[in-house]
């Protein structure tokens, strides 16, 4: 889901900015986007092209849209993992990160999973009456 948010926001950019092939270079995007390289390899350049032309302009609008859009990943994500989990957005976010860091694009999904067991677990300790442990 964000990589199609990313793509289409960045299509958007380059038509808007008058870069030619946008449509093209937004389907590049889209598949940079799901491979985890992110919308940059694209854009920037997309960016270099518009000041090249001449069109500072542009140029700047496109670099500023540039640098959203690839920024847009980072809180775009652990916002879509809460959706269905009734967890802190710290704690989601944490997890995404760490997962990230941690085991690659695998630990984007297993990360907030860990999390969220443990944070459950954890509650369920912190409930329990005293003698029970």
């Amino acid at each position: 889901m964000t990589a199609l948010v990313q793509a289409v926001l960045g299509g958007i950019g380059l038509w808007v900015a008058g870069v030619p092939f946008a449509p093209l270079l937004t389907a590049v995007m889209f598949v940079l986007c799901i491979a985890q390289v992110g919308a940059f390899p694209v854009l920037l350049p997309a960016v270099a092209w518009v000041f090249w032309t001449g069109s500072v302009g542009w140029g700047v609008f496109l670099l500023v849209w540039s640098i959203l859009i690839g920024t847009l990943d980072n809180f775009l994500r652990p916002v879509l993992i809460k959706q269905g989990v009734d967890l802190p957005f710290v704690v989601v976010f944490a997890g995404v990160l760490g997962g990230l860091v941690s085991l690659g694009l695998i630990g984007i999904f297993v990360g907030p999973v860990v999390l969220a067991v443990t944070h459950t677990l954890a509650e369920a300790w912190v409930a329990a009456e005293p003698g029970s442990r």
